[in-house]
């Protein structure tokens, strides 16, 4: 059934899409609740259920969503408060981990991989180039969605797994009769940055079912990084300079003195010149670079539904969607992955001195481009109906599979830059089989180098999921104060996920990271009961009391079993106030990267702190364990490294974790349509997944009292029984970090009548009152509130938006407001230039006019005043953490819909 703006008016919203995308928390929707009575709501699987029970959940619907323009759902859920940290975007220039031009949701800031993300109550598989650990938002089009509801809450008892921030389920339309046609462009005023869409909906209903499809097409182009910070900046001297990468055009090497230079930078230049090395030749990468990266996707879905008999319909979802992306980089550089030694009488080799080149950028070749082309299929067929007395139940198979591939430009083969200086193997003959390098000098290296040492990367991969749920839900009987509801049901599903790097790639041979393939999946079974148990009804101070719990079992062919529960409260002490209260356990799996990533082993610079323990003080912990582990007496390590293994494990448990919340609910009788909501959350996170470096390991543990830490486990390392070497040294992930989340989530709404004019006024607040982690059992604890961070993106304290929407007959018009408070930079010193970035607001004007029921105009403009992102110490793209902040500047849309 459609779920009309109306059935919001008593929940608090805000705006969350560049336009008045209204984001209506439900906290409030006692009236409404008559209206759903066959509506399942994201938090429970009891139908009718009423919003308020579950949690704080937040809406953006159909009407608000085509009034924002945005040709992305990311876009739609970026500016949402309660979203912080690390998340994959347009606007950041580089997103790794596989997933280069996809783009997530980060509730809380605690990481995209413990937010579920949901198609109408059904998992999505996750989406990128090969075992990737989340949903590519890119695979739902926006023109599609009736709604998106976002709960702010642990819920893997309702879902399962992953659900420890919360809950993002997209709910797609339905019940359409007619077609419409939407255009949609949009610019930068600098003129770049183009953003355009076209969509094609059709949808026909009958008695006994309907149909929807729809074709969607959007592309967003480029936006030099260049054109909005010429260059990399650092602090030199108490300033901001340029200061760009020390892998230089020229080549920078260190001589057998000691001495660091750089060779020729002038094109044309004299090859044989170099100088002593500064900060000069540094070189600035951001003219071939991107801000913004080319997009485009492509999707055909259809939707429908057959009443098979008065009691049973049949559904089904299909889905595709293509995403192709690029990616602009600087050009490579050669010494970093692979010493080059040039000996002192190697011919092009001017300093009469054996050196070592350092790093040298190969120009010469052009920038580096990153692309993807990725296929996305989703399939999902099923039955539900009612029996009874209002008893409901469903049942449906879903598959979903998407294969990518990807890869580079060039990217050198290692192993022919090193026959290029090998002087027994290459020619300066022209047309040689393999023609000899100068890689001293910016110019020096020919057409015909380039070509032999140069070659395109083509990587593959994909993940696949598929599953069978079931379930049933109704009223078993009646209680003094109301009908009891309950659900309950089961769940099958596997996941797999796989990756196959260029096979140079895996070699060591290309001029990257050396990768090693990825193959992996698991089982998971599932059964859930669900209760909603009214206690008191129409009681002083108690118009409505009622009990809520869950309980989820989930048995993993890798992991064994786990038990997670939910109980919660919701209390309307009065028909004005509302209090609701919720405790539950959550969980995360480990994904297909983290388990079964390419192991691999290297020699790792690694401190021995049983070196030389015997003549440490005997009192001393490192004295004892290192003699208690049979290290022997005059022991002392060979050497600065260790082979240590890296990349997944497979030992790797659940990360578990508990959420509590409790929020209140007020629509004061003295004002009419104002609704004030506020929710206080807290999450707790153990055995939280972690990579921690060998060294850490070996330290924590000989320094434990008794070799009591849990890094002295065999797991982790092992000594020859005889020497007392290492011979083995782990630092792949481990279940060993905690983290400890809390804050607090402010919303209003404000419907009232102004100068004739419909008003309607949203605000969300979000405060992050804390966010520590602790990487491990005896490190130290990091506070992650108030900073801005270089992995994990920014944590502002203070996040809001909100809107002011206008609206008389035809017209209709929004100004939304989205504030970003200040945030001290982690890494940087007190007193450095962009230790701290202030509070910024960015203000966005949208307006609309029907020209006729059939056609709507709509214009709109985002950062109307053209605030500038900071800088930020922490970050090197742009300068600033393009995740949180604005980089584009102020910019245009306008939007065209028919309908017939």
């Amino acid at each position: 059934m459609p779920f009309q703006r109306h059935h919001l008016a008593l929940a608090i919203s805000a705006l969350l899409a560049a336009g008045p995308a209204a984001a209506q928390s439900s906290a409030a929707q006692d009236e409404s609740a008559a209206t759903l009575d066959a509506v399942t709501v994201t938090g429970t699987h009891i139908k009718g259920a009423q919003l308020s029970g579950v949690g704080p959940v937040s809406v953006v619907d159909a009407e608000t969503i085509a009034r924002s323009g945005a040709t992305s759902v990311e876009s739609l859920l970026q500016r949402l408060p309660a979203s912080a940290g690390f998340a994959g975007n347009q606007g950041n220039a580089y997103w790794t981990g596989n997933g280069y031009g996809t783009t997530q949701v980060n509730l809380r800031g605690i990481g995209i991989n413990r937010t579920l993300v949901l198609l109408n109550g059904r998992r999505i598989v996750n989406g990128g180039t090969g075992a990737n650990s989340s949903v590519d938002l890119n695979v739902v089009p926006v023109a599609i969605i009736e709604r998106i509801e976002v709960l702010k809450d642990g819920a893997s008892a309702i879902y399962g797994a992953d659900a420890v921030a919360g809950v993002v389920n997209i709910i797609t339309k339905r019940g359409l009769e007619g077609a419409e046609l939407s255009l949609r462009y949009g610019k930068t005023f600098q003129g770049d940055g183009a953003d355009q869409a076209a969509d094609l909906v059709w949808g026909t209903t009958s008695e006994r079912g309907s149909l929807m499809a729809a074709l969607n097409y959007s592309e967003g182009k480029a936006v030099n990084m260049a054109s909005r910070a010429p260059c990399g900046l650092g602090e030199v001297n108490g300033e901001l300079q340029c200061v760009g990468s020390s892998a230089t055009i020229g080549g920078r090497a260190l001589l057998a003195d000691g001495r660091m230079v750089n060779f020729n930078q002038e094109p044309g230049g004299d090859g044989d010149f170099y100088e002593p090395y500064a900060s000069r030749h540094n070189y600035n990468g951001n003219p071939t670079l991107n801000a913004v990266n080319p997009i485009k996707r492509t999707s055909f879905s259809v939707f429908g539904d057959l009443a098979l008999n008065d009691s049973v319909d049949l559904f089904t979802e299909l889905m595709f969607t293509n995403r192709r992306s690029n990616q602009l980089a600087t050009a490579g550089s050669v010494g970093q992955y692979r010493p080059i030694r040039i000996a002192a009488d190697h011919p092009t080799n001017p300093t009469g001195q054996d050196l070592t080149l350092v790093r040298r950028r190969l120009e010469e070749a052009g920038p580096r481009e990153f692309y993807q082309d990725v296929d996305t299929w989703r399939v999902v067929a099923g039955l539900d109906g009612h029996f009874g007395n209002g008893w409901n139940w469903s049942a449906a198979i879903n598959y979903g599979r998407n294969t990518g591939i990807d890869g580079s430009t060039n990217v050198a083969n290692l192993d022919r830059v090193d026959q290029t200086l090998d002087t027994a193997l290459c020619s300066d003959a022209p047309g040689a089989a393999i023609p000899c390098g100068d890689y001293l000098g910016y110019g020096d290296l020919t057409p015909a180098v380039i070509d032999y040492i140069m070659f395109t990367t083509r990587d593959s991969g994909g993940n696949e999921q598929r599953s069978f749920t079931a379930n049933v839900s109704g009223q078993p009987f009646e209680l003094p104060a109301g009908w009891m509801g309950f659900a309950a049901g089961v769940e099958l599903r596997t996941d797999r996920g796989w990756r196959d790097p260029d096979i140079l790639t895996q070699l060591g041979i290309a001029n990257s990271n050396a990768q090693q393939r990825i193959d992996g999946e698991y089982d998971a079974r599932e059964a859930f009961a669900e209760v909603s148990v009214p206690l008191l009804e129409g009681r002083p101070g108690a118009e409505l009391l009622t009990f809520n719990a869950a309980l989820r079992y989930s048995d993993y062919d890798l992991f064994g079993g786990d038990t997670n529960y939910k109980l919660g409260l919701d209390w309307q002490a009065t028909p004005a106030l509302k209090v609701r209260a919720t405790y539950a356990t959550a969980f995360r799996i480990p994904n297909i990267p983290e388990l079964f990533g390419g192991v691999s082993e290297g020699n790792l610079t690694t401190t021995d702190p049983c070196s030389g323990w015997s003549g440490a003080d005997p009192s001393s912990n490192i004295y004892r364990n290192c003699q208690a582990d049979g290290v022997p007496a005059g022991y002392t390590q060979l050497g600065n490294t260790v082979l240590t293994r890296t990349g997944g494990n497979i030992e790797l448990q659940p990360e578990d974790a508990k959420t509590f919340t409790i929020g209140t609910a007020w629509t004061p009788t003295f004002a009419p349509g104002l609704t004030l909501t506020v929710d206080w959350f807290d999450i707790r996170i153990e055995n939280a997944i972690q990579s921690v470096a060998g060294s850490t390991k070996l330290s924590l543990c000989y320094n434990s009292d008794g070799l009591s830490h849990p890094f002295c486990s065999d797991s982790n390392f092992t000594r020859n029984p005889v020497t007392g070497e290492l011979d083995f040294l782990s630092s792949q992930p481990v279940n060993a970090a905690s983290e400890r989340i809390s804050g607090l989530d402010l919303g209003m709404l404000y419907e009232f009548a102004f100068a004739g004019l419909d008003a309607t006024f949203d605000l969300d607040v979000s405060y992050l009152d804390r966010y520590d982690l602790t990487p491990f059992p005896g490190g130290n604890t990091i506070e992650y509130a108030g900073r801005i961070t270089g992995g994990r993106g920014s944590f502002a304290k203070w996040r809001s938006f909100g809107s002011l929407v206008l609206a008389q007959g035809p017209w209709s018009g929004s100004w939304s407001v989205q504030y970003i408070g200040g945030a001290d930079d982690i890494n940087a010193s007190p007193g450095d230039i962009g230790d701290h970035a202030g509070s910024l607001t960015y203000h966005n004007l949208q307006l609309q006019y029907a020209v006729s029921q059939a056609f709507d105009i709509a214009l709109g403009v985002d950062n109307l005043f053209d605030k500038q992102a900071p800088f930020i110490q922490s970050y090197t793209d742009a300068n600033t953490d393009t995740m949180t902040y604005d980089l584009l500047g102020r910019r245009w849309n306008a939007k065209l819909s028919y309908r017939w």
